[in-house]
């Protein structure tokens, strides 16, 4: 046999070796490589504390292809990762194969979220907002909330563990603890609080949680962020001459009523602290969990000497100011005929 003749069997051998290394890697390539994600877009695997790895496959089955899937699945029963399954909210991205979620989950690799800290009015609605988006249960956050124990810990009452939650929005980690959640409200609290915020509190008078429900209320009298330096210094006013504060919000807050139109005589007899046209001075805690404009509004309140203020019949949201109660009375005369008119009750 000539060198020619032995060369031609050896590229004939070579050719099926060659395709079988390219199946290989082909087939490699669309189930550990390929993209995974079921709709092309990018999407989340959440795992919690009690997944076990048939859940997992679940989990994974319900934003993957049928090959990715099956990519991952390979990759998860021929490891450790059946008796280390690690809690967290692990990223698809568009291009991601199932080899890289693999190792994403695997080594615990998450990705944070961008959670916003609602302004809510109350904390259970706080806790179930929060329930949504982390792993926290909503019942632990709400029965934490409600703990004298755990508020006092950060140096709050249960009245005032609104005031440590900043409406702002933060990098956390899905399956962060409970503890480390509040810590970082916390933390990101006193941070809120700096030198020049911690300055105008002091010249008011006020400590930072008397700020925080003085916004509260403020919050819930205007959207209008441009009017509420105006409304937390009519109230400030107030404050100074030891009247009532007269907020209706307050009488909402009291009552639960939140979706009450008008405030009747029988509401503003209701017995509670929070009641501020029976009681003088701020309500024992916040109303609401106010937002950063309208607390900045109160630390920058507008200096007049209005003592009085009623919603504007145009119904804008706006509010007509006066001096005098019985310039008082001609504007709520207007907002109540307007009220009439539109049939409100």
């Amino acid at each position: 046999m000539n060198q020619k003749t032995k060369n031609n069997k050896g590229k004939i051998w070579l050719l099926p070796v060659v395709v079988c290394l390219l199946a290989i890697a082909g087939i490699t390539w669309y189930y550990m490589f390929s993209s995974l994600s079921k709709e092309g877009d990018t999407v989340y695997v959440c795992i919690d504390d009690d997944d076990n790895i048939d859940s997992v496959f679940t989990k994974v089955k319900a934003i993957a292809n049928a090959h990715g899937s099956s990519g991952f699945q390979t990759l998860a029963r021929h490891s450790s990762y059946p008796d280390n399954i690690r809690t967290g909210r692990y990223e698809v991205g568009t291009g991601d194969g199932a080899l890289k979620l693999f190792r994403k989950m695997k080594n615990g690799m998450q990705t944070p979220l961008n959670l916003t800290i609602p302004s809510v009015r109350t904390m259970d609605r706080l806790a179930a907002v929060l329930g949504e988006k982390l792993m926290i249960d909503s019942t632990e956050i709400a029965n934490a909330l409600m703990d004298e124990t755990v508020c006092e810990k950060y140096g709050y009452d249960t009245l005032t563990i609104a005031c440590m939650f900043i409406p702002n929005t933060y990098d956390v980690y899905w399956n962060t603890t409970l503890d480390n959640f509040l810590e970082r409200m916390k933390k990101e609290c006193d941070t809120f609080w700096n030198k020049d915020r911690r300055q105008k509190a002091s010249a008011m008078g006020f400590s930072q949680e008397q700020v925080i429900t003085l916004a509260s209320i403020v919050d819930e009298e205007s959207n209008d962020d441009g009017e509420k330096p105006m409304i937390a210094g009519m109230y400030y006013n107030r404050l100074k001459m030891d009247m009532p504060l007269q907020a209706d919000p307050t009488v909402k807050f009291a009552t639960k009523d939140f979706a009450a139109k008008r405030i009747y005589e029988k509401m503003l007899r209701v017995d509670s602290p929070y009641n501020t046209y029976r009681n003088t001075g701020l309500p024992p805690g916040p109303i609401r969990i106010p937002t950063v404009a309208g607390i900045d509004a109160v630390l920058n309140y507008t200096k007049h000497d209005y003592l009085y203020m009623c919603a504007k019949e145009d119904f804008s949201g706006t509010h007509n100011f006066a001096r005098t109660y019985a310039e008082h009375l001609v504007n709520a005369a207007k907002y109540s005929d307007a009220l009439n008119k539109r049939g409100i009750r």
